[in-house]
């Protein structure tokens, strides 16, 4: 989720750029900007405009790999104004909303002490809650909120290492997955490892729950059916299935098990064993993108990251 700016045109520029660079790699990447009020009503309303233009953007130049969002930041630095406008504008575009949702204690108490309400009650008043809607975090919710995103059908999607990295707290991933919520595996940016982020959603329920037996089916369902099925409502695709006709996004491991590997021990295998091994082949739609853990494609690496540090450095002097 890119953070939106007061300047639409710029930002949208941004979005271009991030979108050519996706179609350049070959992957399906799913954009945002994050809408609040933190600049103001004009900067919020410049946001709107930017999320408009970046759905449009996807549908018409991005095929099956690009699809866009409304990107919303929290309850706390949104009016009502804001989210019955976003609300409007992603059904108006027909897609949803991607929001951080009680992410932090200080969310809830915000909302309650500024709209008598709960943040998820908050949000399904003003239109934003759905099948199409990703909240983010969902950290501190309570049991009547579970009920609210799972009668919805809204989307939650489970951060755990950065909810431990910002000592937010560890969400419930068990009694919303018990409730009908469905819940995905994100990593919001401090892994680029699935796998990794897999591990700490499992050991994060087992200290949460205070219960080493507990979350195991919950974090791998998280991620090996609940992904493919947000991934599913976004594209329209039907992805994380291997079959004839598929979109055939493939990822294949360097694993050799040294104990059997049957549907009994798979997914033990995928938390304990695979984890720890290499990606060795990378196929999206069917095109190899990576193949003996060597890009197949017609981008020099070497230039990408020198070019990289270079950007980054200059961007932290204007901090």
């Amino acid at each position: 989720q890119a953070q939106s700016k007061p300047n639409a045109e710029k930002s949208l520029e941004l979005l271009e750029r991030i979108a050519q660079a996706g179609m350049e790699t070959g992957l399906r990447i799913g954009l945002a900007y994050e809408i609040s009020d933190r600049d103001g009503p004009q900067a919020a309303a410049a946001g709107l405009a930017e999320n408009a233009d970046a759905v449009r953007f996807c549908r018409k130049q991005g095929g099956e790999y690009l699809r866009g969002l409304i990107g919303l930041h929290a309850s706390f630095t949104l009016s009502d104004e804001t989210l019955a406008r976003a609300a409007a504008l992603a059904a108006d575009l027909g897609t949803g909303c991607h929001i951080h949702a009680a992410e932090a204690e200080s969310d809830q108490d915000d909302c309650l002490a500024r709209h008598g309400v709960r943040v998820v009650e908050r949000l399904r008043r003003r239109g934003i809650l759905g099948p199409k809607t990703i909240a983010a975090h969902a950290v501190h919710v309570d049991r009547s909120e579970i009920e609210t995103l799972a009668t919805s059908g809204t989307m939650v999607v489970h951060n755990p290492q950065s909810n431990l990295n910002n000592a937010v707290g560890i969400a419930d991933i068990v009694a919303m997955t018990t409730a009908g919520v469905l819940i995905g595996l994100g990593t919001d940016a401090m892994t680029m490892d699935m796998l990794e982020e897999l591990r700490v959603a499992l050991w994060a329920q087992h200290y949460g729950r205070r219960e080493p037996d507990q979350g195991f089916m919950e974090a791998n369902g998280a991620l090996f059916f609940g992904n493919p099925t947000i991934a599913e409502r976004i594209w329209g695709l039907p992805l994380g299935r291997i079959r004839e006709g598929g979109p055939a996004d493939v990822i294949l491991v360097d694993y050799d098990p040294p104990t059997p590997l049957d549907t009994g021990s798979v997914l033990g295998h995928l938390v304990f064993g695979v984890s720890q091994s290499a990606v060795d082949t990378t196929i999206v739609a069917g095109r190899v993108l990576m193949e003996n853990k060597k890009l197949r494609l017609d981008i020099d690496e070497e230039r990408v990251a020198a070019r990289s540090r270079e950007l980054a450095a200059a961007l932290w002097k204007r901090f």
